[in-house]
């Protein structure tokens, strides 16, 4: 479970994530990297002041200097990846738009190899294509008189006139009632009003329009946080976990939240002997851990059991679960099936004492209806991941049963 820092963000559109970030985050390290600096550097303060008061024009031309000057700065390549795609937001051309977006990932690239950690910055390298993406994703509404309010809404928030952000927001979801931001942001306008109660209002109504994405979850968390209702706070923070387990946002938040009121996140402590490698050819790989099989024979038998299973899922099975797809990836079917295969080729109950607590906590789960679950939190794969959403709608409870009972519970005791 990742334990990341928890910070507010702000607004998740992808350009407008700027204005936030050089609050909460960029403001921190740029003091910081100066306090420690034995000179302060005039031009990079020059450049952060420039990044802060968006004349971007002017800040663009200096970090290309200070980068070059200083190529692993983590702090330097941060600051000029934003300024890139603030900048990005003025040009008119589209090609050029899109170029300037792609250079903006690239240093943002260079960055997080140089050692930033800010979640945003990875979350915006996995979400942006490399090529820059489509102006299509950068915008907030396909209906026009929509989306000119939201634009409206944004400029007036990053002037920190929260009722004028209030006004347009408000308008652009009168527009388009199904538009998720407008709902958020005029519960982040509020929360930036220190209004607390109406932001939380407008979270909730946010969750209505679309109950699967996390950051109105989180947002209304960091709300409730502000109110000191900490322990709805923290039903908040499961909320957004659930609803984007892979969301390294949704993580950050519910780890903070943890952080703050002491409690150590966890999955069950399980370790698996055996594992597949599938081809699309239909090969696969079997591989076991000799240590752990020596163990006892009753559990080597039963991880032989889980790698065959899956082997036989690479060779054909798969191809008859989902018909409609043509390549092989590894399913949340296929690992269910191979762990119950592995659990019923043993007597837990008779041979508890003697074989792996790996397969015993595996055989607890599945008899709690929480097998599935843990695989999804915590055993994921690119492929499993895939089968996330139609388990979310249907089970939804079963999410927040595992959460509560296992995550929060550092493991479970397991």
């Amino acid at each position: 479970m990742p334990n990341l820092p928890s910070l507010r963000f702000g607004h998740t559109h992808w350009i407008k994530i700027f204005y936030v970030l050089a609050l909460c985050f960029f403001l921190v390290s740029t003091n910081t990297t100066l306090a420690k600096a034995q000179q302060p550097d005039a031009e990079r303060s020059k450049a952060f002041e420039l990044f802060e008061q968006r004349k971007l024009e002017e800040a663009i031309p200096l970090f290309e200097k200070l980068v070059e000057a200083s190529p692993n700065d983590a702090a330097l390549l941060e600051h000029f990846g934003w300024t890139l795609f603030m900048r990005s937001e003025d040009i008119k051309d589209p090609v050029a738009r899109k170029a300037m977006r792609k250079r903006g990932r690239e240093v943002l690239v260079r960055a997080k190899n140089a050692g930033a950690d800010n979640p945003v910055v990875a979350s915006m390298i996995e979400s942006l294509p490399e090529d820059g993406g489509e102006d299509a994703a950068f915008t907030f509404s396909k209906k026009k008189e929509a989306n000119d309010a939201m634009q409206a809404g944004e400029a007036a928030f990053a002037k920190k006139d929260f009722p004028k952000a209030i006004e347009f927001y408000q308008q652009a979801l009168m527009l388009d009632p199904t538009l998720y931001e407008a709902a958020l942001y005029v519960g982040d306008s509020y929360f930036g009003a220190a209004e607390q109660r109406k932001a939380t209002e407008w979270f909730a109504r946010a969750v209505s329009i679309d109950p699967d994405r996390e950051t109105a979850y989180r947002y209304w968390a960091d709300s409730l946080m502000k109110q000191t209702r900490v322990t709805e706070a923290g039903d908040k923070y499961v909320e957004a976990y659930i609803a984007e387990p892979y969301n390294r946002l949704a993580n950050s938040g519910l780890g903070g939240w943890a952080n703050k009121v002491g409690i150590e996140l966890a999955h069950p402590d399980i370790t698996f002997s055996a594992s597949v490698t599938g081809q699309q050819n239909g090969n696969s790989t079997l591989s076991l851990d000799p240590a752990a099989l020596k163990k006892d024979d009753k559990s080597s038998s039963a991880w032989l059991m889980y790698g065959f299973t899956r082997s036989m899922w690479v060779q054909g099975e798969f191809k008859k679960q989902y018909p409609e797809e043509s390549t092989y990836r590894h399913s949340l079917k296929e690992e269910v099936a191979a762990i119950r295969a592995a659990l019923k080729s043993i007597n837990v109950e008779k041979d508890a004492k003697t074989l792996d607590p790996s397969l015993i906590a595996l055989a607890k789960l599945d008899k709690e209806g929480l097998l599935e679950p843990y695989i999804l939190l915590a055993k994921v794969d690119a492929g499993i991941a895939k089968d996330f959403p139609a388990y979310r709608k249907a089970h939804i409870d079963k999410l927040r049963e595992y959460v509560t009972k296992y995550v929060l519970t550092n493991g479970g005791g397991n």
